[in-house]
Order: C-alpha cells, then structure tokens, then sequence
C-alpha cells in the first residue's frame, strides 16, 4: 500500500508543480474556475497519508520549523488585523509554498526521481521562455505600450491580456524595455529570473560521464537557453546570483584567483550587452532599497513578536523591501524570522554535508532487516561517494542563487525555496540512510545555531545599511 502510495504521490506531485508554476489558466483554460490546483493538492495529501508513518520527513529539523512558521504567519496577521477571516486567508495562501518541501521529502526518494524534478524544472523554464521568445518575435511596439486616452498611462490589465510574458517598463535612460517573466507565482521577472538562476546548476545533475551526444541535448544546450532566458528577464538581481554561482564553481574547479577572474569577466561582459535593459547596478541606484530595508528594521522595532503580518509589508510601506531577511523579519516578526532560519540553517548545514568531500565517507549499506512483509519502498539505493557529492555541489550552488537573488529581492516565502529545501534533505537522507555522512544535530544545538544565523543576518542588513549610507 505504501508502495503504491509513493507512485502515484510521486506522479500527482510532479504535475502539481507544473500546475503551480504553469498556472491552471495556462494549462486547462476555462476548466481553471474548477480550483484544479487545490484539487490536486487534497488528492496529493490523501494518496500521501499512507507514506508519513515510515518517511523520514518528519523528523528533520526543517519539518518542525516549517510548522511554527505556518502557526506564526496565522497569528501575525491576525494581532495586525484582528480577524480571524484574513488571519485564514494568509495561512490558506501560504501553505502551498511549504507544501513543497513536504511532497519532496515524502515522494523523491531516489536519484532518479531527483532527476525527473529537474526534468520537470527544464521544462516549465523552457516553457515560458519560449512563450516569451514568441511574444517578442511576434512584435512589440518599440515606443512602448499604448497610453490610455482616460488615464493618461498606461493600461496595464490590457497589456498583460496581450503579452503575458513580458512586462514594459522604461529604464534609466527612458526607453521603453521588454522583460521575461512566467504566470502566477513568478509573473515577475526577478522571480522568474532567480527561479533560472537556480535551475541552471540543477541541470547539471542529468550530466552522465563519457555521454557527450547526452550531455550536450540534456544539459549544455538547455543551460544556454536558460541563460538567455535570464538575459531577457534583464533582472539585476538575477545578474549578481548568477556572478556568484560562477564564482563559487570556478573556485571549486580552478582556485580562488581563477574563480574571481572569471566572475568578474562574466559580470563585465553582462554589462556591456546591456543585461539589465539599460538599469544601473550602483549604489546610488540602490539608495530607494536601503531607504525600504531601513523602513522595514523600523517596522520590526514597532512590531518585534509577530511582525505586521503576512504578506503586509506593502500596507506599511509605498514598495516591498527587495530584500528576502527584512521583509521576512518585518512581517513576521522574531519568532516567524526564528523559524525561517531554522529552516535555512538545517539546509545549508545539509547541502554543505554532501558538498564537501572530506565530510563524506564511503557506502557502508546498514544489515537488511528480515521482516515478515518486506517493503519495496524501504529498500535503500546504493549510490556512489562521487554521485553524492556531484549531487551536492549541484544543489548547493543553486541553493547560492537563490539566496543570492533573495538578498536583493523580497522571496522569503516562495515555492522555489522549500522545493530546494526539499531536494537538498532527500539527497542528504540518501547519504545519511549509508553511514556516508554524520547524522543530523540535536534539535537543541539546531536551535543555538539558527538563532546565531538569525542575529547574523539582521546585523548583517544593519550593517550594510550604515555603509550605504556613508557611501551617499
């Protein structure tokens, strides 16, 4: 039975995600009315009741974290609002991020089911870059979209019935320009340019040694198309995760020297083809940001516990934050932000696990235990010390772009995060499940430890706000 769970929890899960990303809309147009997305999410949750017992999901630090950060988003907005009603609501509205991470652990537990959740990533990547490609191959008006006669601007609602995979909007300079982005969660292209950021490392876990016809169709061309898909987003932050990940990976491969040459080649010749549509990366460009990052501190001093509430930042303030760790702190206050770095702290400690060859050891598969019903599902997959660590060093440099891309946007909450998270504990579970790598801290010292991180990244915000500020 649960066996047979996992199957079809797997499968339901897959085209769940395509469904979140993709938006119902996209896919099953008027039948969309029908909530096909939180009918998949409830049949998902009962195929998947069988599965819990014997997962090891719940008990991973980030499980527990993920729960009190669900009761505090509860409670933050109802101190700020007093209703029950909308306190439901941004609970309802925030459950589907986290879900994420719970279908991952439940229903992923193999390396080729890791596989098909890039596959899957690939596809709805390419999927709005070719509807994108399209629309701008099809024709936009190079003298920007047409104003309203009654406003006196532009229609913004019309413009998006027309091009739903661009959005105009005018540079520095006061050119009109044409960016990427996908439907629902990631109809911005920041958002659709972090999610690229981080896919493009993932695709590297489908690369198979000595398979170069494979490698080429499954990995190098697809990176190249997402990386002009990146490009046509023209998202600034995207650029700087995408630097970093350069970064991080030269280092490992050719040393520190070689890394940061070659970052900061990557980075030049971005700017010179005009990556960000004509926008500066500076500091003075960035002093609307500092103004916001030092509002939401403001706000966290008058609001400590609970924060604002959920998804309330923009009640407050005239723009979000642009910064994942203010709006996080801001809207959920203290002990929402604790969560949030609990969850943080035991997926980065994961990933850099399986990411370190001096941590991991070689397989040593534990004695099969004779039971009366063996399980198919129990079975443990051998996997080599050199897949673990390929694994990791693909997961954790796209773990970088998306914190990289979350410095400099406000996505503390969104799917991509937890579905990482999810991907990250699977392949440390594998590891762990063979003796390759140490088993997971105490909760007690997973608590110190995020409440370091936690303290960290708020003196650290405070920290660069006071250089900013020098530097004006």
């Amino acid at each position: 039975m649960r066996f047979i769970s996992l199957k079809i929890g797997f499968v339901l899960s897959i085209v769940y995600f395509v469904v979140y990303y993709l938006t119902p809309m996209t896919l099953f147009g008027p039948l969309a009315q029908f909530r096909v997305e939180m009918i998949l999410a409830l049949l998902i949750l009962l195929v998947s009741l069988p599965s819990i017992p014997g997962s090891f999901v719940l008990k991973t630090p980030q499980s527990l974290a993920l729960i009190g950060l669900a009761c505090v988003v509860f409670l933050s907005v109802l101190f700020e609002e007093r209703w029950v009603g909308g306190a439901l609501h941004g609970f309802l509205k925030f459950i589907p991020s986290i879900y994420a991470y719970f279908l991952v652990c439940l229903h992923c537990n193999s390396r080729r089911k890791v596989k098909i959740v890039v596959v899957m990533t690939m596809f709805i990547c390419l999927f709005v870059i070719a509807q994108g490609t399209l629309d701008l191959r099809s024709g936009v008006p190079q003298s920007g979209p047409a104003i309203s006669t009654s406003t006196g601007s532009v229609d913004q609602r019309l413009w998006s019935m027309q091009h739903p995979y661009l959005l105009a909007m005018k540079n520095d300079t006061g050119q009109w320009v044409y960016r990427l982005r996908g439907q629902g969660s990631i109809n911005d292209p920041n958002d659709f340019g972090q999610v690229l950021v981080c896919a493009i490392p993932l695709l590297f876990i489908l690369w198979r040694p000595k398979r170069k016809l494979a490698n080429l169709t499954c990995v190098i061309l697809p990176v190249c198309v997402l990386l002009i898909g990146v490009y046509l987003t023209h998202s600034r932050g995207a650029l700087l995760a995408l630097t970093a990940v350069a970064l991080v990976a030269a280092r490992r491969r050719f040393g520190t020297l070689a890394g940061l040459i070659l970052a900061g080649g990557l980075f030049v010749g971005a700017m010179a083809l005009h990556f960000t549509g004509g926008r500066e990366i500076s500091a003075q460009s960035g002093s609307d940001r500092s103004e916001l990052w030092s509002a939401g501190l403001t706000l966290l001093k008058t609001h400590p516990l609970f924060g604002v509430g959920f998804n309330q930042f923009m009640q407050h303030e005239r723009n979000t934050a642009h910064n994942s760790v203010v709006v996080c702190a801001a809207e959920v206050g203290l002990i929402g932000f604790y969560f949030w770095s609990v969850f943080l702290y035991s997926t980065v400690r994961s990933v850099g696990m399986i990411a370190r060859p001096g941590k991991v050891g070689e397989a040593q598969l534990p004695s099969p235990q004779v039971t009366m019903f063996p399980q198919a599902a129990d079975k443990i997959e051998p996997i080599a010390k050199s897949e673990i660590i390929h694994l990791g060093h693909c997961l954790s440099l796209s773990l970088i772009g998306f914190l990289v891309a979350g410095w400099f946007l406000s996505r503390a909450f969104v799917t991509t995060f937890f579905l990482l998270g999810g991907m990250i504990e699977v392949a440390y579970e594998m590891a762990r499940r063979q003796r390759m790598v140490p088993p997971r801290l105490p909760l007690s010292r997973v608590l110190m430890w995020a409440l370091a991180v936690m303290v960290g990244l708020l003196l650290l915000v405070y920290v660069m706000l006071r250089v900013l500020n020098l530097m004006r």
